[in-house]
């Protein structure tokens, strides 16, 4: 999955966060002159019935004014509604420029009614009906604005979506509204409308986009530290709700998960790219802090290996944040004896100048955790060609490995490089590598513009252990759980798919070797524990994820639009897993947090070899 930063590479403002990149749906018609009613415009489906016709002297109070982005205009609602409880009473007004008008007017609109789709029509979002090139015509001032419909957990529907429609490609967009058999239907069916949320608790933290996420469903897949758990595709939380701001960005709260925001959060119920139905409030809840810390794993044993993995996002030595991960991996992780590292830099950042070594952002983090108190720990790792891994250009992101020599010791074999594969070979009738550290199969297509797997052979207490870490395809491109259609198609799990069957392979060839060789395939899989790539990385049970030991309310790795999912994970072959003699931990120590270091938890695998 993107990190939260370079999912918002177009956003750079706080403004543009709701002002996203709009397409138009247009369906040509001839011109509609009468005076028509919010409800008539908005219908009894996604899509408007009066798409691309001229509607007149449309009247309605003023509930919400966006005066910034480039999505500048208001909202307006019809205090005479209809009986029907699929057809939305309000509806956005764009004026391009800021609204000259205030919340309280009553106001008449002839303008344009169109569908705009965030992000563009190729993000599979779903429209927002709006009324554009507005002529506007204030009737009267300080109205009272119509009461707020309240979201809670008896409005919102179980379900969270119906199937799409096959003939349609899977849309939603031309199905009638069933608000109370659907949740999108229901949040669909209040679109533009006046809409409040009473003391909800945070379930996505502050971030720098100035917005968080609450549930409006405190008992839906909870966890014990306020959060709301993803746990299959059928699951996607329907109490979760994104929350914006109408007001100045320093009066937004600056908040964790398990916080709450007590008493009433009040605005219009709008739909945007990065998240869909978002309250865009006038009226914030009071932050009530819910005490959240950071978790500390226990000291492993002094027969015990202690295996971690940690995307630090995006490191390079230009970063202030070298501190702070040193003292996570000491404090918080109790220095481990070796961590997989993911999203490590080059020297220069992402300057795009050929550079790919990487030495410099290593030995800066190495020095920082022996400053913290921790060991000094010894690395190994292969510079990928440059720009050919992805991530940020010109970062040439890769796998790292950390170990502390005071405990373990890595066993080099020689020749390992960007485009020369490993391979398994017998040594004194043990399973080995012939390249280590060495990379997995670095010329399949698989790892195309991807993070080639860094295998590398170390050994503790005379026991050999070899590790491959990853770093899989991120989720960029995929449809949001809020997509017209229904159920949203998951584009970019198909190349991890492919890595995951390249890893499964590598594992079984080492195990035909040994069947009872230790090995730890970890590292940011970019997938969930029930994904088919997880089910991929452990086919013919070659590995199994470790997280799956926990129960199922603490498994979680990484935050997202008010989802605690899996995203990170630690995999271990049968002589691992068959006497689960071992003991895994997710440290939550940044995705709850709004000050996060980086939007992943490490994990921790403890056993005895």
């Amino acid at each position: 999955m993107p990190s939260k930063s370079s999912a918002r590479l177009a956003a750079l403002t706080v403004a543009a966060v709701c002002s996203t990149v709009a397409t138009m749906v247009v369906v040509p018609s001839a011109a509609h002159a009468d005076t028509v009613h919010i409800h008539d415009i908005q219908g009894t489906t996604r899509l408007s019935p009066l798409a691309g016709q001229k509607v007149t002297d449309v009247a309605g109070i003023v509930t919400g004014v966006r005066t910034y982005g480039s999505s500048r205009g208001f909202w307006i609602q019809d205090t005479a509604p209809d009986a029907d409880p699929a057809t939305s009473e309000g509806v956005f007004v764009f004026t391009s420029s800021k609204p000259t008008v205030a919340v309280g007017d009553s106001v008449t609109v002839t303008g344009t009614v169109s569908e705009f789709v965030p992000g563009g029509v190729s993000t599979g979002n779903q429209a927002v009906t709006e009324i554009v090139k507005p002529t506007v015509t204030v009737v009267s001032s300080g109205n009272a604005v119509p009461a707020p419909v309240v979201v809670d957990a008896r409005s919102v529907p179980a379900a969270y979506t119906p199937a799409g429609d096959t003939a349609a490609s899977g849309s939603v967009n031309a199905l009638t509204l069933r608000p109370k058999k659907y949740a999108l239907d229901y949040y669909e069916s209040l679109e533009g409308m006046n809409v409040q949320v009473k003391n909800a608790r945070v379930v996505t933290a502050t971030d720098p986009y100035t917005e968080l996420w609450v549930t409006v469903k405190p008992d839906e897949n909870d966890n014990r530290r306020g959060g709301t758990v993803y746990g299959a595709y059928t699951s996607q939380n329907t109490g979760r709700l994104q929350i914006q701001s109408l007001g100045a960005v320093a009066d937004f709260p600056t908040a964790n998960v398990g916080d709450s925001l007590k008493g009433a959060t009040t605005g219009p119920l709008d739909y945007n790219q990065f998240g869909g139905y978002t309250l865009v409030a006038n009226e914030i809840g009071t932050l009530k802090q819910g005490g959240l810390k950071r978790e500390t794993t226990r000291k492993q044993s002094r027969n015990e290996l202690a295996v971690a993995t940690y995307n630090v996002e995006n490191l390079d030595p230009s970063d202030g944040s070298f501190a702070a991960h040193a003292a996570a991996i000491v404090n918080n992780l109790q220095s481990p004896d070796i961590l997989s590292l993911e999203e490590i830099q080059d020297n220069n950042g992402a300057t795009k100048d050929g550079t790919v070594a990487a030495d410099q952002t290593v030995k800066k983090l190495i020095d920082a955790i022996v400053a913290a108190g921790g060991p000094a720990y010894d690395w190994r790792s292969i510079d990928p060609v440059d720009l050919a891994d992805g991530g940020e250009p010109g970062g040439n992101i890769r796998q790292v490995f950390l170990f502390n020599p005071a405990r373990v010791s890595f066993t080099d074999r020689p020749g390992g490089d960007a485009t020369t594969a490993t391979g398994v070979t017998k040594d004194h009738g043990k399973a080995a590598l012939t390249l280590s550290p060495g990379r997995i199969d670095p010329a399949n297509a698989a790892w195309t513009n991807s993070r080639k797997p860094l295998a590398g052979e170390f050994v503790f207490r005379g026991k050999t252990v070899i590790l491959i870490a990853n770093h899989f395809s991120s989720k960029g491109g995929d449809q949001g759980l809020t997509s017209q259609f229904q159920p949203p198609t998951r584009s970019s799990e198909t190349q991890r798919h492919l890595q995951a069957t390249a890893v499964n392979t590598f594992v079984k060839d080492i195990l035909k070797v040994q069947k009872n060789a230790d090995v730890i395939t970890l590292g940011d899989i970019n997938d969930f524990e029930f994904s088919d790539t997880a089910k991929l990385l452990e086919d013919g049970g070659a590995l199994w994820s470790a997280i799956k030991s926990l129960p199922k309310s603490e498994r979680y790795t990484y935050d997202y639009q008010g989802n605690s999912q899996v995203l990170d994970q630690i995999l271990v072959s049968p002589s691992i897993s068959r006497g689960c003699d071992f003991d895994y931990d997710s440290v939550h120590i940044n995705s709850e947090f709004n000050d996060q270091i980086s939007d992943h938890d490490p994990q921790v695998l403890r056993f005895q070899p």
